[in-house]
Order: C-alpha cells, then structure tokens, then sequence
C-alpha cells in the first residue's frame, strides 16, 4: 500500500491474454487444427517445453493451459525452488494421481534448474504422476538433461512480428484493464517504431509504452505521444567522458582528418604535438588501428598489419623510441589509398541490424549438433562450398527480409578495385 492506495500491478499483466483467441503470434503452433491447439481444446495436455526467446509468450501460454484444463496447476521457479520444495510437490502430485487427479508443473526458466534438480521430476514424469511444462530461452538440446527432454515434446516460439505487436500495442491502449480510462493518442508509426525496438519482445515493447504513456500522462488522464517521448524512452545515449580536455579530442580529430586528406606533413605535425604534450602512445596507436580499417581498407589490406605492429612497437619499448615507430605508420595512412567502403558497409549493415526484425538465422545456415536440432530441419539444404568448382554456390546467406542487400561496395582505389573485379565475377556466377 502507498498514500492508501494499491500499486496497480504492470501494463503486461494488467493486459495478458487469458484465451487462446486473445493470445498473439504462434499462428504454427495454435492455428485452428494445429497439434497445440488441438492438446488445449481436447485437455489432452502431455508433457513438454516452450522454447523461445523473451517475450513471446511462453508464461502466458502457460497460464491459458492453467485456465483451460481440469488438472491442479503448480508453478515452479527456477530461480527460488530447490530440491526440497521438489519433493514436496512431487509427493501431493502422487497422491493426487492415486485420487484421478493430474498435475500440471510448470517450470519457468527451466534451463536454470542444475543437473540434480532436473532428476528429481524424471520418475515423476515416467510414473505420470506430473506433466510437466518447462519454458528456457536456452536450446533445451544442451540445458535439459537428454533423459528428460526425451519425455517431453520441444514446441519452439518464434518472436512476434511487428504487425502482432502493434497489435498488442493498440490493445494495450484500449483495454479497459490497461489505458483504455485515459486518453492516450499516438500515431500508427510511433507504435510501428516501439514495436520495431522491442525486436519480437511483447514485454519489452508493452513496457516502452507503459513508461511513454507515464512520462507524458498529465493530471487529467491525458497522454499525447510523440516521437521525441518515445525516444526518450527507448533510445541510449553513450556519454563522452573528456579526459583530458577539450584540446585532446582537437588533435586526435586533426592527425586522423589529415591522414584521410592524405597529408603526410601535417598528420606527422599533429603526432608530434600529441606524443610531446604528454599523451598516451597506445591510444594514438589504437586510432591508428582504427583508421587503418575505416579510411583505407581493403584498398591497401596491408595498413592494418602496420597499424598492428606500430602498435605493438609502441607498447615494447614505450616513449621517446616508439615515436619514430608511430611516425612510420602515420606516414604510411597518409599516403595509402583512400576507400571507406568497408566503414560504411558495417554502417549499412549496423543499421539493418538495429532498425529492423532481427530474422532468425536461416535453418540451413545453421549447425546440427542434436538429434532435435535435426530434426527441426538445421542444416537441412546446405550447400558446401568447397564442393563446387567455382569454391561458391547460390545459396541465400541473408535472411529472408534482407536478402537483396548489398553493404560492401568496393572502389576503385589501390587493391580494391581488383576486389571489386572479383566480387562482380562471384555475382555473374550466382546469376545475379
């Protein structure tokens, strides 16, 4: 209690499905005439695990479960239950059973029980006195012990996509048991934007609006979103820490300009009043690294090796002697062709990666380790590359929502533009 009143409980239990029709995504596994729905409907429930990443749905599936069957329903946490309260709960469910009750377990975060703990349900399962339900973010294949997961059927979740959570979104808003008493306004594209952050994580996306909602809700119960209230809440701002003033970030930022202007004179100026006014020669020598890769490239490969060894010269025999080291490699950037190809193809690349649904790995991109890993088709249609003449095949490496991009565009400076000759033959032969 606080000020006499009760703390309302969060916005994603306030609004957390309670039917299967209310329930978002995992249309492949409760679809009409889908095996999980059909368990559900006919309370014919056995044992098994939700797998999945956060979010997803994997608790609120199991409390529909709860709801939905006639049998006693107890949950476990991985993270406060121990091998006593196991065998408390394993002795009620045997007698139970012997009275035509069955028990429901469910176990959040199952890969978190150890070796041990997992053995204690495994008679319990094998004489039925349990069904148990586990949920782990965790590749059960390698955090449930084999004996038990062996007796359990591995139903895997799939992050939601952005229309599903948009839609949870707008459900949230209405919903009586939620801010359907206030007058919330956003726009399509700011729930379209939250629900793009949460990256297939209903709570995460549920929660950004909750705080967007209480940031901006004023005394008479109005909240009017905008894109900067929501940026506030979603976004993360890296502090830049000046050590050593301001005159230290002007020098770093003239030696790394004049080596991009390929001005070898005045980049070993700008050295010389760094490594003479006191700085640390390793970290000139980590912007050198830094440089090597960003302004030059694979327009000259052999920049990042001299950058390396700079480095370590540096750190061997330390200031006065590693400055004429340092020189060396300056001059070298300064006059090494020029490409920043591979800067902005990790740029590209970085903003696909946080501006958009983060897709699986494609199945046949990944290993196969376990016999379930196998079966749920890992693996399946790779093509070894080494096998075909040209040392390359057709096959898709992106997924399916970026397959066409193209990040790295080659220039045509130094060694790059034979780069690019190489990269427009391997397309001709991929039928590009």
């Amino acid at each position: 209690m606080f000020g006499g009143m009760e703390t309302p409980a969060p916005l994603a239990d306030r609004v957390r499905p309670l039917t299967l029709d209310d329930f978002a995504g995992q249309r492949h596994l409760l679809g009409k005439g889908k095996v999980l729905r059909n368990l559900i409907d006919t309370d014919n429930i056995s044992s098994m695990i939700f797998w999945g990443p956060p979010g997803v749905g994997k608790t609120t599936l199991a409390m529909i479960i709860a709801a939905a069957t006639k049998a006693d329903f107890i949950t476990f946490s991985a993270v406060t239950s121990g091998i006593r309260e196991i065998k408390e709960v394993m002795v009620r469910a045997e007698q139970s059973r012997k009275t035509g009750t069955r028990t429901i377990l469910f176990i959040d975060e199952i890969h978190r029980f150890n070796k041990a703990q997992q053995d204690a349900f495994l008679p319990h399962v094998e004489k039925g006195n349990i069904i148990l339900i586990g949920a782990t973010t965790e590749n059960p294949s390698f955090e449930v012990n084999s004996a038990l997961l062996s007796r359990c059927r591995v139903f895997v979740l799939h992050p939601l996509d952005t229309g599903e959570i948009v839609g949870l979104l707008k459900n949230a808003i209405t919903n009586e048991k939620g801010f359907g008493t206030l007058r919330v306004t956003v726009a399509d594209d700011l729930l379209t934007m939250i629900a793009i952050y949460s990256n297939g994580d209903a709570r995460t996306a549920i929660n950004t609006l909750e705080l967007a909602v209480e940031s901006c809700r004023t005394a008479d119960g109005a909240a009017d979103l905008t894109k900067e209230s929501i940026e506030q809440c979603i976004g993360k701002k890296a502090l830049l820490y000046d050590k050593n003033g301001e005159e230290h970030y002007n020098l770093i930022s003239a030696l790394h300009k004049s080596m991009r202007n390929s001005d070898c004179d005045a980049a070993v100026y700008w050295l010389a009043r760094m490594l003479e006014s006191g700085e640390d020669p390793l970290y000139v020598a980590r912007r050198v690294i830094r440089f090597a890769s960003e302004d030059i490239g694979m327009a000259d490969p052999r920049a990042l090796d001299i950058a390396l060894a700079a480095y370590e010269a540096a750190h061997s025999i330390g200031m006065p002697e590693c400055a004429v080291n340092l020189a060396q490699a300056v001059v070298y950037m300064s006059c090494a062709p020029k490409s920043n190809a591979l800067y902005l193809a990790y740029e590209h690349a970085k903003k696909d990666a946080l501006e958009t649904i983060a897709e699986g790995v494609p199945l046949h991109l990944r290993n196969a380790p376990t016999k379930l890993m196998g079966e749920l088709g890992y693996g399946k249609g790779y093509r070894y590359a080494h096998d075909f003449k040209e040392k390359t095949t057709d096959m898709q490496c992106l997924p399916d929502n970026l397959k066409d991009r193209r990040y790295y565009v080659p220039t045509e400076e130094g060694v790059e533009k034979r780069v690019g000759e190489r990269l427009k033959y391997l397309r001709g032969l991929k039928g590009e």
